[in-house]
């Protein structure tokens, strides 16, 4: 109870400085009444919560692999290892990288709400299948179980970035879409101080399948939320629409086919750099977020802070990486965003030659709480803000859906290149043999960074002044 009761508190605090920091974010005057600005408000928040819940109910796979991994099965071995869970998880992100192809286009026609929509009670109820198989812990098959459904889960999780930024595309002019950013990075951090912290409080204080149950429960809570509260644009909610100064601006002929949409946007140079740059993004986030807690736990150092507050210092550390990433892109390079991009992959860099040579230290954990600072900073400036920017409001699934697919593909890499070079069972208690790990960040890092010192200068051109 008192664990509990120590969490709750946290969890409050965390959302007041949240709502602290993001009235306190610079507002960059173009013509918005009050009225206007809280209507907008009353739009974003509960998108916003819901895109979150959506990372609660993708990472808290994470949560229940570290508890079947200390579960014996019927063979003597752990019912889900290493190895299991990156098979695991390499499927889900390889169907989530590709299912862009389809439901970028898909939530550019059916319109952001609808998919959002789609996305959650799909999740919901890959949820509910998960905690139910969990429930029974069949004896021979479970990695089996979960890879097909957690694959199903991943595909309806993959509307979630596309169509929180085809809600907010209408609602946020070019110049402050810097602060969408900010606020973009600072819902991902909450949904990773609920993945991690919140999911490992239920692990420990319920049933494990209610670490699937319970996001689950929370999003049918949203989605009902956004169904009442949430409109696509300005105009459905009342307001006069505005020209937001994006790629879209001036585009008022009828709507290319899906196809010839898909060409356009990969014969854009600065489209395609960005989302190679989000590859490398893809592949160090979740080298980090997926293997920080898993190190920790095979070499048995499990009472450093960082370790025992894994998501709280990764939702700080988004928070910061966001509110940084945005700021400086509105208020100091003319809401370009390949300047902050590049700054961040070159801490990023290095970030993981340090962690190279701290790899057996209790310093690690800073380390990689910095370097989650700098990827989740680079992912919400690069995802959200430059998917609106070059994609316009008209195509902005198409562009998320091309530049997230990348993420994910990287992800996809990671997993598939872990599970080949990772220690497993006993050669994994000693932190010698996951050299492998931070060696492997650093030419993405690399990579990252001289692809981003290729768009320093790139802005959207609207078609017509």
């Amino acid at each position: 109870m008192h664990k509990v009761l120590e969490e709750s508190i946290a969890i409050v605090a965390l959302v007041v400085v949240i709502g602290f920091v993001v009235a306190r974010l610079p507002k960059v005057e173009v013509g918005h009444s009050k009225a206007f600005r809280s209507r907008r408000l009353r739009n974003w928040v509960p998108v916003g919560l819901l895109y979150a819940l959506l990372y609660m109910g993708r990472y808290n796979l994470t949560v229940a692999k570290s508890v079947f991994n200390g579960i014996i099965g019927v063979d003597g071995a752990p019912m889900m290892d290493n190895g299991d869970f990156a098979v695991i998880f390499g499927i889900g992100t390889a169907v989530y990288g590709c299912a862009f192809v389809i439901n970028g286009p898909l939530t550019d026609r059916i319109g952001g709400k609808r998919a959002l929509l789609l996305g959650a009670f799909g999740s919901i109820g890959a949820n509910v299948g998960l905690g139910i198989v969990t429930w029974i812990r069949p004896d021979s098959g479970l990695s089996t179980w979960f890879s097909i459904i957690y694959a199903l889960n991943m595909y309806f999780q993959s509307f979630g970035a596309v169509a929180i930024v085809k809600i907010n595309a209408p609602w946020f002019h070019v110049r402050e879409r810097g602060t969408f950013g900010a606020i973009f990075g600072i819902l991902i951090a909450l949904g990773l101080y609920l993945s991690f912290d919140v999911s490992r409080l239920i692990v420990g204080g319920i049933t494990l399948e209610w670490v699937f149950f319970a996001p689950a429960l929370l999003l049918s809570g949203l989605a009902v939320a956004t169904i009442a509260l949430v409109e696509n644009s300005p105009a459905e909610a009342g307001f006069a629409d505005f020209d937001t100064a994006d790629a879209s601006s001036g585009d008022d002929g009828p709507r290319l086919p899906v196809v010839e949409v898909f060409r356009q946007m990969l014969r854009n140079r600065v489209i395609v750099t960005i989302a190679c740059i989000e590859f490398c993004t893809g592949f160090l986030r979740q080298a980090i977020l997926q293997w920080y807690r898993s190190f920790v736990e095979a070499i048995g150092q499990t009472d450093g802070f960082v370790y025992a507050h894994w998501g709280m210092v990764s939702c700080c550390a988004g928070i910061l990486g966001g509110v940084f990433a945005g700021v400086i892109s509105d208020q100091l390079f003319q809401s370009r965003r390949g300047p902050v991009s590049a700054v961040l992959y070159g801490l990023l860099l290095v970030g993981s030659i340090v962690a190279v040579i701290a790899l057996e230290s209790p310093l690690l954990g800073p380390i990689f709480a910095f370097m989650s600072m700098c990827v989740i900073g680079v992912h919400g400036m690069l995802t959200a803000t430059a998917g609106m920017d070059f994609g316009g409001r008209r195509n902005a699934g198409v562009a998320v859906g091309i530049i997230d697919g990348f993420v994910y593909a990287g992800t996809a890499v990671m997993s598939f290149t872990y599970w080949a070079v990772l220690p497993t069972e006993e050669a994994a208690k000693d932190a010698a043999n996951w050299i492998a790990w931070p060696v492997a960040m650093i030419p993405m890092a690399l990579v990252g960074l001289v692809l981003a010192r290729r768009v320093w200068h790139a802005k959207p051109q609207p078609k017509a002044k």
